[in-house]
């Protein structure tokens, strides 16, 4: 791994616990020697993030659409800043640049990033590591619910378990750097069977 993308919120959340753990994420990737990519944003959660890494000497890519430059605020101080045209774009930016992607806590815009990039990794489109950073129990009930998708069948028990999830800035690195995708995909079944 190179890069690691991080979906995150433009806003601050109410503990001071997902500050927190967003500067230590994103010092431990610039400590490890990885770029970190993100939203692009100068404010809340994705502003702390850019901000940590940066002051550990970490290079920092934001990729923020034209039409929130002036709403979320750019950060003035990154490596790069690729302004895009479409929140599509920026997705299909931050996935091209990233060799891994960590979602702290955040709203529907974390949860869209986070789904679609697991979703291509179900699908087999690529085969880099997807984890959730489980901030003072932040996404308990949605790792419930992830679990309920799998019990029920509506997703592979390897699709899965393909989300890392931890509460642990090292420890949720160490699992992206030792990360192995499981074989094959529903998509490539699908194509070899038609």
């Amino acid at each position: 791994m190179k890069s690691i993308c991080i979906f995150c919120g433009s806003n601050w959340g109410n503990r001071e616990e997902y500050k927190q753990a967003a500067s230590a994420i994103s010092r431990e990737i610039a400590r490890r020697g990885y770029t970190l990519v993100y939203g692009g944003a100068g404010v809340g959660l994705m502003g702390a993030c850019a901000d940590a890494a940066l002051a550990e000497g970490g290079k920092v890519i934001g990729i923020l659409p034209e039409a929130l430059k002036e709403k979320e605020v750019d950060h003035k101080g990154l490596t790069e800043l690729h302004l895009v045209s479409s929140m599509h774009e920026r997705k299909a930016m931050m996935a091209e640049l990233s060799d891994g992607f960590i979602s702290i806590p955040g709203g529907a815009g974390t949860m869209d990033e986070m789904f679609e990039i697991w979703t291509w990794g179900m699908l087999g489109w690529h085969d880099k590591p997807s984890a959730l950073m489980n901030v003072e129990g932040y996404y308990d009930d949605l790792i419930k619910f992830l679990d309920k998708t799998a019990d029920e069948g509506f997703v592979r028990k390897a699709h899965r378990e393909m989300l890392i999830i931890d509460t642990d800035a090292e420890s949720i690195l160490d699992q992206m750097e030792n990360y192995q995708p499981p074989q094959g995909s529903k998509w490539i079944k699908q194509k070899s069977e038609t």
